[in-house]
């Protein structure tokens, strides 16, 4: 393709500028080849010449169609180079507020200098499982990446982060960590992320230090290494640190500091634990004040101390610790104020009792005179002897600063291991994922050695770099099969040999440094003489001979080589660390250890930048003498082999890249300085991935895609089967150069440019059909336009013409006539204003010219008057002025004469003496007399003039004179004409006042008796008015008010109605939110139980000690199961914890913080099992001594029935007593609650209150069953009545009659007399027993209060905590304090309970006897009578023989019913071929054979076993859709059995009558039906996850990417990171896809017999998941941003609402849970330009946040050139309007939000007695009852 085809007009290019480094501009005319200069339009508005370079001839770059501006990945430009790159940055950071970009492999990231809100926990869950490409760049997903790279391929994986200082780092470093805790699971348990977060205080504390650049510099890089174990969940980690900075210990900049540890120890030194460290203030020691810059603004030196000494609490270095640590710091700071007097040139001295010095010591613990004397000598060793030396003041302070920087590089390593050991996890690691957080290129004014070491790194992680992006594209050509040509990339290799070869610049310095006289200069002469001219990256400076140049990959860097020997050797005396190894401070020796025993370099670059090298190394034998040797490296190279190291751990890594770019220098918020962003970007090596991509086939497509975007360039012949052969016969005809493009197995490859070349292809076509169309219709409509005007313009014109000729007509007559009449009227007209003017004229003119004469004479007077004025003045003035010219000339005419006079006197006196003296004089006065003379002349010729001037004046003022004199004669005759006039008209004018008078005398006395008249009428009519008025006013009034009264009462009715039902619908959103907090406890309950499984699992693996049968026992009470029910299990597992407790601790090596929290509740729950025990045995006593007391009562049918009456009293008020005090008790704890309802603890007392409720409508039950209970005595006494009539008479006659015969009347009042004292003591003793339960009552409500104070304790505490602690420590007191409350309240309810079963038990017992009784009595009647009366049957409640619909089972088949029932139940089967809900009927018909035989224990089991098998089953079989569905709708059709056959009426009024006789008669199952409700809450959430687990994948595909209109959505153009494809392939997800899937769950559930209301609540539930990601993926996802896309999504979501109407569905409140989805794609849609439309936009777009709506519209992206980009004032104008909106600012919804779900009762019409147990089921155990 030829340059003339692309540097046409119009298109834009790209030149330097040195302002804004590149800068746009535009073609005013094609370029032609050959042509210099290229007329260029600038976007400010000028015109320019940019003239070709003439050696090279080199075009400009060309800038990207706008299509492409603002991608996410910088490869998918077309044209790739430097300023597109830099432009495409710039606009994605200002315009679009994005500071990820990526760059091939590489991700960029751009440090905002704002907190912004990208970073939580749902956008983890949104990256977590995306593809790399699928999402928009972040930091999660390159770590998302590295992650499944590392479960995927079984490889350790790095990432590095690199960066000038400032760029963000660190912060990138840390929240890829904190990803990795999230999605693996371990942010709750491990702790890891904390624990390295915990270590940051510390590490900034020592190794960072405030520069020019970055008030927080990290001094020193640092290598994290997070383990995994082998279900990649973190167990561990551990840190390498490079690169410490040591020389800043002694020596700063200006303007910098010193490392923070230093000035917080300074800030804290007041501290009464200081006090023994003798600190002051930070300028009061050397090396604290150098830099000038003690304090940071906004960082308080102190607190940032507190928060050190925090961390190293919570990391588990000790306080003794702590203090030694700040010991050797403050030993350090009095170090550097040691100073030395020179003795002479060669030796020095310290001052006597320095005082510096001796602090040193006492800190450190050595000897005074042994560490002076070492400072100022050292020892010498030769092969025979051993020399002691002086050393001279110079190098006294070097050995001193090398000593100072030792100490903290020693210390700084032994801190970084301290932090290892906390990190360290004993578990064996499987994987891990290093996060490498190192510096990026520098170059200074000045740089040195430090500079020098950090520009070796970069080259060797740019060669490392390069290698692996070569490598990458290597294998995608290779994959594809395109030839493999070699790719000119940027080798570091040659600058590397430069500096580390041999004979290189490292070399020759350690060889340098071995010399005994080499210095620098030697050094930099070796350097000249061994590599200029000799190595092209190798340069010398033209005016330095002590400095070097080096060509890196970045930069030319220039280096001075002063200091760089002293740096590398980094001597430290030997004897001064002997004498430090002798400290008496034990910890001191610590740091010095390793140097006995180091094997590996501890020590980097002179700089001090120590590399601390954990990686492992193989070991090596040793040698003798291998210590010492290794002991005496040199720095760099010490550092050369660490940095080897670490490449080789890099290398065994799969790295991925992070680069952080500084946008500017100021840390303004979202500021883009194009110079300092372009030096980074050359410098970090993403221009050099640019290069190599650019330089090969940056571009690709999919033949599909190919296919789909350039369609429009195909012709129908074109079009082939084979989208492949397609493609390539379209490209040879558009793409002539076949180099340009190449075609692999599923992808074109084509060089830079090309595609932006197709697009301007593809839009010229289509800009080519749209002029066509716009033509044709534009045509169309105004030829129909012009025909339709033609006829209406004839119909008019008909019209028009035919009413203009009549007006024209009327027009003609009326104007002869008008004609006529002006005639006659114009004539009389001017005839009378003729006369009229006439006489006016006359009167004006005569007073005209009267006034004219009379100001003529005037003027004339005073002319007269200014002449003879005049005259008097000129003569005074003419005489003045000669009388002073005359005194003037002779006063002149004296002064010459003098002069002259004085003249000829010094003449003549001179003459004798000099002629020529006399003849010079007599020169020059005469022309003295000669300039007088012209003056005379010209004064006379100016008098002569002015005569003159004042003749003509004085003969022109005569002549006025004259003239004026004439004209007042004049005036004064019309002056006496005009006096005369004025009489005569003042004596007619003082008659006419006259007259004027008397006529308004006249008129006011006629005016006064109207006005008279006038207001007399008025004040009647204003009076009949008035009352009228005030007639009206009180009718209005009294209307008004009724009607105010009639609106007031509406109002009031309509106001109470809307309270009303706001309160309602408050009610019910409190509702739901209880609903939902409960269900969320009980899902956090599920997972901890789960977890708790896993632990024993793991913990029994861990022991391989077999536990046969032994089962898992709920930790908490919040459980589903309550903890009487489940006894055997507690048992088993009480049994059992305290033989695992001891080998756990011993053996296994786990986090001891849960193991003690389990230990301390299983002690809770042993406790408790005893408190239970001990109550039940208590309470079986008394129900043992009140029978026994009931069998020694006398057998008389009297004193029973009387006994009867007697209980049944006491039973009433011993169930008020209970209500009383359970009101009282409900009472006392809602006043105890007020004033906490917001607190922590406000739904324990809710629940506890819900509770009360429960046992308050139970007693009222019990009190019911009591009534019954009468009744059935009254109707049985009622039975035998009229049995007896006469013959009972007669019979008690006669009996009476034998008693008195026998004497047996005083034994029958004595019998009735104890039956009544043995009533008495039992009425006491229930009255003793009731007021005991009183007591307990008013303890617990005590104990409530204590653990309220407890709380508020707690609560105090907490607040003395860190954030991080308070919030771990707050959570864990919360779960602590509910679970013993829920377990107080259970333990209350079981002792009702027991009591209530207590009391039904004794109603059993005496309605038994009083049966015997009877039946007794029954027995006396003789047989006749039997016959003649017949008895009607006693009204039993059991019918045993005659009941229907139960099964009976055998207790040993309890566990063979269970697993045929529901473990080895196929769901599948059962919904086919049986009916809905049948193993929930038939369980529930085995529970009521259980409850006819009152066996509780057989309902206890029952419900036990089928509690947790159901369990077990979704244990098992938990991911199964149609298992999960089929034990929802069971449990449900169970619960709702409990219900319905409970006897309650509010459940029985659905029933049948032969349904009301299957109710239960002896057991209240009302806990179990609440245990029942817990486990169908936990099922549906499982269910949710199932079908959130199954339509997840779906979602994005099928509603986002899939095109389901064709041809509405255009492929964009993309980059390395290819995303799915929207092109419909095999194994994509499509809407079809989503919706075949819902009508599987749909017709799922309905095969199971899911009630219709729960279908309803899980199809919201799943349109709620598509709609929250669908639109979290919209929010996080650039290219999907556009007007196509929405049309796309609004069609999805009109097919979904079609499904929805299909199965009757649209009432669930499934659409409304897609409102925020269907108003994010009409935001994609409308216009968005105007202020009107963002009215538009706030008022529709209600259901999403002011986050969303910004940031749909900062990344909505125009597909085709055709759209237009939202502009940055119109998202500002977005902003202001909704900055009142109070809204979440929460960018992504919570897609892993559960609705709270209800179990509305639906009871069934199924009749129990008909249901048939098939044979397939395998219960032939069983029998219908």
């Amino acid at each position: 393709m030829a340059a003339s085809e692309l540097y046409t007009k119009f298109a834009r290019v790209w030149i330097p500028d040195p302002e804004e480094v590149w800068k746009s501009a535009e073609l005013l005319k094609d370029y032609k080849p050959g042509d210099k200069v290229l007329l260029l339009h600038l976007e400010e508005g000028k015109d320019l010449e940019y003239r070709l370079d003439p050696k090279t001839g080199e075009l400009p770059h060309l800038r990207n169609p706008d299509i492409l501006v603002g991608e996410n990945d910088l490869t998918a430009l077309s044209y790739l180079h430097e300023p597109a790159v830099l432009h495409n940055l710039r606009v994605r950071f200002i315009d679009s507020k994005l500071i990820y970009t990526y760059c091939g492999i590489v991700l960029v990231a751009i440090n905002p200098y704002e907190q912004l809100p990208i970073y939580g926990e749902d956008i983890i869950n949104a990256y977590s499982g995306q593809n790399m490409g699928d999402m928009d760049p972040h930091i999660f997903a390159v770590a998302e990446e590295a992650y499944k790279q590392m479960a995927r391929d079984e490889r350790n994986q790095s990432i590095i982060v690199s960066g000038e200082s400032g760029a963000g780092k660190t912060v990138s470093a840390k929240y890829a960590m904190r990803y990795f805790a999230t999605v693996s699971g371990s942010a709750s348990e491990a702790n890891v992320e904390e624990k390295v977060l915990a270590s940051n205080p510390i590490m900034e504390s020592i190794g960072n230090a405030k520069t020019t650049r970055n008030d927080n510099s990290s001094r020193f890089g640092k290598y994290i290494e997070i383990g995994f174990d082998k279900r990649y969940r973190i167990i561990g980690a551990n840190m390498r640190t490079y690169l410490l900075e040591k020389s800043r210990v002694v020596f700063q900049a200006e303007e910098e500091r010193n490392y923070h540890i230093f000035y917080q120890l300074c800030a804290s030194a007041k501290l009464p634990e200081f006090k023994m460290l003798r600190l002051g203030n930070a300028d009061s020691f050397h090396y604290t004040k150098q830099g000038g810059s003690p304090m940071i603004e906004g960082v308080d030196d102190a607190k940032e101390m507190a928060h050190t000494r925090q961390a190293c609490t919570l990391l588990g270095i000790s306080e003794s610790y702590q203090m030694g640590i700040f010991r050797i710091l403050a030993g350090i700071l009095h170090l550097g104020n040691v100073v030395f007097a020179s003795r002479d040139s060669d030796s020095c001295t310290i001052p006597p009792k320095h005082e510096p010095l001796t602090i040193f010591c006492d800190l450190m613990g050595v000897d005074y005179e042994e560490m002076c004397h070492w400072l100022c000598h050292r020892k010498l060793a030769t092969a025979t002897e051993t020399y002691i030396k002086p050393i001279s003041k110079l190098q006294a302070t070097n050995a001193r600063d090398a000593l100072a920087k030792h100490i903290y590089a020693k210390l700084f390593n032994w801190i970084v291991d301290h932090v290892n050991q906390a990190l360290h996890s004993a578990v064996k690691q499987h994987s891990f994922i290093g996060v490498l957080d190192i510096y990026g290129f520098e170059t200074f004014e000045i740089n040195s050695f430090e500079q020098f070491c950090i520009n070796y790194a970069n080259e060797k992680l740019q060669q490392q770099f390069n290698m692996h992006v070569f490598k990458l594209e290597q294998e995608e050509y290779m994959k594809e099969q395109i030839p493999w040509t070699l790719i000119d990339f940027y080798d570091n290799q040659p600058c590397i040999n430069l500096i580390e070869s041999k004979l290189g610049i490292l070399d020759l310095l350690d060889e340098e440094c071995k010399m005994p006289k080499g210095t620098d200069d030697t050094w930099a002469q070796k350097l000249y003489n061994t590599h200029l001219n000799k190595c092209a990256l190798f340069e010398k400076p033209r005016m330095s001979n002590k400095a070097f140049i080096i060509k890196h990959f970045a930069d030319k860097v220039e280096y001075q080589c002063e200091g760089f020997l002293e740096k590398n050797k980094d001597t430290v005396f030997e004897e001064q660390i002997k004498v430090l190894k002798s400290s008496k401070f034990k910890m001191l020796p610590e740091l010095f250890q390793d140097d006995e025993k180091a094997i590996s370099p501890t020590s980097a670059t002179s700089s001090g930048r120590t590399p601390l090298t954990r990686v492992p190394v193989k070991p090596t034998k040793g040698r003798p003498g291998q210590t010492a040797k290794e002991h005496k490296k040199t720095v760099g190279h010490q550092f050369r082999n660490s940095l080897h190291l670490l490449m080789e751990t890099l290398n065994a890594t799969t790295p991925h890249y992070v680069r952080c770019i500084k946008p500017n220098d100021f840390k303004f918020p979202f500021t883009f300085d194009e110079k300092r962003a372009v030096q980074q970007l050359r410098a970090c090596g993403v221009l050099e991935t640019i290069r190599i991509s650019a330089a090969g086939f940056p571009s690709r497509w999919t033949y599909q895609e190919f296919f789909s975007r350039y369609r429009v360039l195909m012709k129908q012949k074109d079009v082939l089967g084979d989208r492949k052969q397609t493609c390539k016969n379209v490209l040879e005809k558009l793409i002539l150069d076949k180099d340009k493009y190449q075609f692999g197995k599923t992808k074109i490859f084509f060089r830079a440019g090309q595609v932006a070349y197709l697009e301007k292809l593809r839009a010229d076509k289509l800009r080519a059909a749209c002029i066509r169309i716009q033509k044709t219709i534009r045509g169309w409509l105004l030829r129909k336009r012009y025909l339709c005007m033609q006829r209406a313009a004839i119909t008019v014109q008909r019209y028009v013409r035919g009413y203009q000729a009549r007006c024209y007509a009327k027009f003609l007559r009326r104007t002869k006539a008008a004609t006529t009449i002006q005639k006659y009227w114009r004539m009389y007209v001017v005839r009378r204003r003729y006369k009229i003017r006439r006489a006016a004229t006359i009167v004006i003119q005569s007073y005209l010219r009267g006034y004219l004469t009379r100001n003529r004479y005037r003027k004339i007077l005073c002319e007269h008057k200014a002449v003879i004025i005049q005259k008097r003045v000129r003569g005074w003035l003419a005489r003045t002025r000669y009388k002073r010219t005359m005194k003037a000339i002779i006063y002149l005419q004296c002064c010459f004469r003098r002069m002259m006079a004085k003249r000829e006197l010094k003449k003549l006196k001179i003459e004798a003496r000099s002629v020529e003296r006399y003849k010079k004089l007599h020169i020059g006065m005469e022309n003295k007399i000669m300039q007088l003379q012209r003056k005379v002349d010209e004064q006379n010729k100016d008098y002569k003039c002015l005569m003159e001037k004042l003749t003509n004046l004085e003969g022109v003022y005569n002549s006025e004179t004259e003239k004026l004199r004439n004209d007042v004669e004049r005036l004064q005759l019309s002056e006496e004409e005009a006096k005369v006039a004025t009489g005569r008209v003042l004596s007619l004018q003082e008659e006419i006042a006259k007259l004027r008078k008397d006529l308004e005398r006249t008129r006011s006395e006629k005016k006064s008796i109207e006005e008279r008249a006038d207001k007399y009428k008025q004040e009647t009519d204003q009076l009949v008015s008035n009352l009228k008025e005030e007639n009206t006013l009180l009718k209005q009034e009294k209307e008004t008010l009724n009607h105010r009264i009639v609106e007031q009462a509406k109002e009031m009715t309509e106001t109470m109605e809307r309270k009303l039902v706001e309160e309602t619908k408050q009610l019910e959103l409190d509702l739901n939110d209880e609903r939902l907090r409960y269900q969320n406890l009980l899902n956090e309950f599920s997972r901890l139980e789960e977890r708790y499984d896993d632990l024993k699992e793991e913990m029994t693996l861990m022991l391989n000690v077999p536990k046969p049968g032994h089962k898992r026992t709920d930790s908490t009470h919040s459980s589903n199961e309550s903890e009487y029910t489940f006894s055997s299990e507690f048992a088993e597992t009480e049994d059992i914890a305290p033989r695992t407790e001891e080998p756990i601790e011993k053996k296994v090596p786990l986090d001891m913080s849960l193991f003690l929290k389990l230990q301390k509740r299983v002690t809770e729950l042993e406790q408790e099992k005893q408190l239970m025990q001990d109550e039940l045995d208590r309470k079986e006593e008394q129900v043992l001594r009140s029978k026994a007391k009931e069998e020694e009562r006398p057998q008389i049918r009297g004193a029973a029935l009387e006994y009867e009456s007697l209980k049944r009293q006491e039973l009433e008020s011993e169930n008020k007593k209970l209500k009383n005090e359970l009101n009282e008790l409900r009472k006392a704890l809602s006043e105890k609650s007020a004033p906490e309802v917001t607190a922590p603890g406000a739904p324990a007392y809710r629940v506890l209150m819900e509770q009360l409720t429960s046992v308050s409508e139970e007693l009222d039950v019990r009190k019911e069953e009591v009534l019954i209970l009468r009744s059935q005595l009254v109707s049985q006494k009622e039975a035998i009545q009229p049995k007896n009539t006469m013959t009972d008479s007669t019979i008690l006659l006669e009996d009476v009659q034998k008693m008195k015969d026998k004497g047996e009347i005083a034994q029958a009042y004595i019998g009735l007399k104890e039956t009544n004292r043995l009533l008495e003591s039992q009425l006491q003793s229930q009255k003793r027993s009731h007021e005991n339960e009183a007591e307990a009552l008013r303890g617990e409500i005590q104990s409530l209060k204590e653990e309220n104070n407890r709380q508020q304790q707690l609560l105090a505490q907490n607040l003395q905590l860190p954030p991080e602690a308070r919030i771990e420590a707050s959570l864990q007191h919360e779960i602590t304090r509910l679970t013993n409350e829920n377990l107080d309240l259970m333990e209350q309810l079981e002792k009702q309970d027991k009591t209530v079963r207590k009391l039904k038990k004794q109603l059993k017992v005496f309605a038994k006897k009083i049966g015997e009784l009877e039946v007794g009595q029954m027995e006396n009647i003789s047989p006749g009578q039997i016959i003649d009366e017949p008895i009607r049957p006693v009204n039993i409640p059991r019918k045993e023989k005659d009941f229907q619909g139960m099964l009976e089972y055998k207790r040993e088949d309890e566990q063979k019913l269970v697993k045929n029932l529901i473990l080895e139940l196929k769901p599948r089967g059962v919904a086919v071929n049986l009916i809905p809900g049948l193993p929930a009927y038939i369980l529930f018909m085995c529970v009521r054979h259980a409850d006819y035989l009152n066996d509780d224990q057989k309902v206890r089991s029952l419900l036990t076993s089928t509690i947790n098998s159901i369990k077990k089953v979704l244990k098992k079989r938990g991911d199964d859709f149609e298992t999960v569905s089929f034990w929802l709708s069971n449990t449900c059709r169970f619960l709702h059995c409990l219900k319905q056959y409970s006897g309650e009426e509010g459940f029985m009024k659905h029933n049948t009558s032969r349904q009301n006789e299957h109710c239960l008669t002896n057991f209240d199952l009302a806990e179990y039906r609440q245990v029942l409700s817990d486990l169908a809450i936990q099922i549906y959430q499982q269910l949710v996850r199932v079908l959130e687990n199954i339509l997840q994948p779906m979602i994005v595909s099928g509603m986002l990417e899939h095109e389901t209109i064709q041809g509405v959505s255009g492929v964009k153009p993309t980059g390395l990171r290819k995303r799915t494809s929207s092109i419909a392939d095999e194994g994509t997800y499509t809407l079809d896809s989503i919706l075949r899937q819902l009508n599987s769950f749909h017709s799922v559930m309905c095969q199971h017999g899911m009630d219709p209301e729960l279908i309803k609540q899980v199809v919201k539930q799943m349109f709620y998941i598509v709609g929250a990601i669908t639109l979290n993926n919209l929010l996080l996802r650039k290219d999907m941003c556009s007007w196509s896309k929405g049309m796309q999504i609004r069609y999805n979501v009109s097919q979904l609402e079609e499904w929805l109407r299909d199965k009757n569905l649209m009432n669930s409140g499934a659409k409304e849970t897609l409102e925020p989805l269907i108003q994010a794609a009409q935001l994609l849609q409308v216009k968005k330009k105007t202020d009107d439309d963002a009215e538009a936009i706030c008022s529709m777009c209600n259901a999403l946040t002011t986050a969303q709506i910004v940031k749909v519209l900062n990344l909505y992206t125009p597909v085709n050139e055709f759209e237009e980009r939202v502009s940055v004032s119109f998202i500002r104008t977005i902003q202001m309007r909704l900055r009142d909106r109070k809204d979440s600012p929460q960018l992504l919804m919570d897609a892993k939000h559960i609705f709270p779900v209800t179990f509305p009762f639906n009871p069934s019409s199924l009749a129990l007695e008909t249901i048939q147990i098939p044979a397939s089921l395998g219960l032939g155990f069983i029998a219908r009852v």
